[in-house]
């Protein structure tokens, strides 16, 4: 085996992959079984390393899963050693199974990981080309695994505290485990308190409302405007067209302030109306320009043909326009539910009756030292889960919606 660029960056690749396969598992077994689990880092590294060297030892071509199940093993037994077979600081008889599962996933995933990223690299000189291949699929997939634990990881927080009792995080805070022999009744009993004690269904409610109105507002407002910039021909158009986002360069928290005091005056303040004038004035700038952008890429030919049968304007935008437009204003409408359904500083400006709350405003509200710290995160979960849904299912429209006006326009 030539000792080179190839097999220097191999043995790097896999002592990173290491590093950070055993950082993630450490903290996941100390969430998960309440032990302080401190991971020895070298451990990882070192089986990391020699998890790469052995994938390394062989040319790409002559690679088989015999050599893939020997750098798994190569890993395990590494990561041991050099622990003294405590790899999480913990004796292995203490949740011994949990450990060694921890382990092999450790070792599964550092062994998947070197072999997506030394696949094709050799281990002796590489050329500049492969060089830069390896550091870009390194960088690639570390940056994922990180940014994806960092999302996972509140989220996971988040739920767990919320199925947890009271006694039990005072007794450890870190430990997240769940008992599921205690029953679906013990288990859920935070949201059961959220929505007869906490008044959450209501809360939930008027959020429903106030998004889906701001929704329908903001479209009867941006579509015949969008239609208007993309089509028409008026003085002031270009001007009108390339300052639609302006609005945005003004933070929100400096129109708080003035809007308060003439929503008091108005008696507007502690209204859900004021809320549906403060939300699409927010909203319908960008769908504006979302609009815009999608209708003059839509082809002129349609409309004029429709012109020419003797539809009006507004028969040609219902009956030509829209329908073709339904991608776009599928996205539209999910991002602007989305910006009314998490706003949070307006509602907590606006609002101090807890019979309008919104649920972002509600949420707050539990963030007291008189209600338990599982009912908060329920309520998290609560604001949180609908919209998740919502974006994961809707998802395609928003990408396509967002990236259609990008073309033309």
């Amino acid at each position: 085996m030539r000792i080179g660029t190839g097999l220097l960056l191999g043995l790097l690749s896999g002592l990173l992959w290491g590093l950070l396969a055993v950082s993630i598992a450490g903290i996941s077994l100390t969430l998960v079984t309440g032990l302080s689990a401190t991971p020895i880092v070298l451990s990882g590294a070192l089986g990391g390393t020699a998890s790469a060297a052995v994938i390394m030892s062989r040319m790409p071509a002559n690679r088989t899963p015999g050599l893939y199940l020997v750098s798994f093993a190569a890993m395990i037994i590494v990561m041991m050693l050099v622990s003294f077979g405590a790899p999480f600081s913990l004796p292995f008889s203490e949740h011994s199974a949990t450990q060694a599962f921890g382990v092999g996933i450790i070792a599964l995933a550092v062994t998947f990981a070197n072999k997506a990223c030394l696949i094709d690299i050799e281990s002796g000189m590489l050329k500049r080309y492969k060089v830069d291949l390896l550091i870009v699929r390194v960088l690639k997939g570390l940056g994922f695994v990180f940014f994806t634990v960092i999302v996972i990881l509140p989220f996971y927080v988040m739920v767990m505290t919320s199925l947890k009792n009271q006694q039990d995080l005072f007794v450890n805070p870190l430990d997240l485990s769940i008992d599921l022999t205690q029953g679906a009744s013990s288990l859920f009993d935070s949201y059961v308190e959220l929505f007869t004690k906490f008044n959450f269904g209501r809360f939930l409610l008027i959020s429903t409302i106030v998004s889906v109105s701001t929704v329908i507002i903001t479209l009867a407002f941006s579509i015949p405007g969008a239609y208007a910039v993309a089509r028409l021909k008026f003085p002031g158009q270009t001007v009108l067209s390339s300052s639609i986002l302006l609005i945005y360069l003004v933070p929100m928290i400096v129109l708080v302030i003035p809007l308060y005091a003439v929503f008091s005056q108005l008696g507007l303040r502690n209204t859900i109306l004021g809320l549906l004038i403060v939300y699409p004035a927010t909203t319908v700038p960008v769908a504006l320009y979302m609009l815009q952008g999608y209708f003059r890429g839509l082809p002129a030919e349609l409309e004029e043909a429709g012109l020419m049968d003797g539809l009006s304007r507004l028969g040609v935008i219902w009956k030509i326009t829209l329908p073709l437009a339904l991608p776009a204003l599928a996205s539209v409408s999910l991002y602007v539910f989305m910006i009314a359904w998490n706003e949070f500083l307006f509602a907590f400006m606006f609002l101090d009756n807890p019979d309008i709350f919104t649920l972002s405003r509600g949420v707050v509200s539990l963030n007291s030292s008189e209600v338990p710290r599982q009912h908060l995160m329920a309520g998290a979960v609560v604001a949180t889960v609908p919209i998740l849904v919502i974006f994961l299912w809707f998802e395609r429209f928003l990408v396509q919606g967002l990236t259609a006006g990008s073309v033309k326009g």
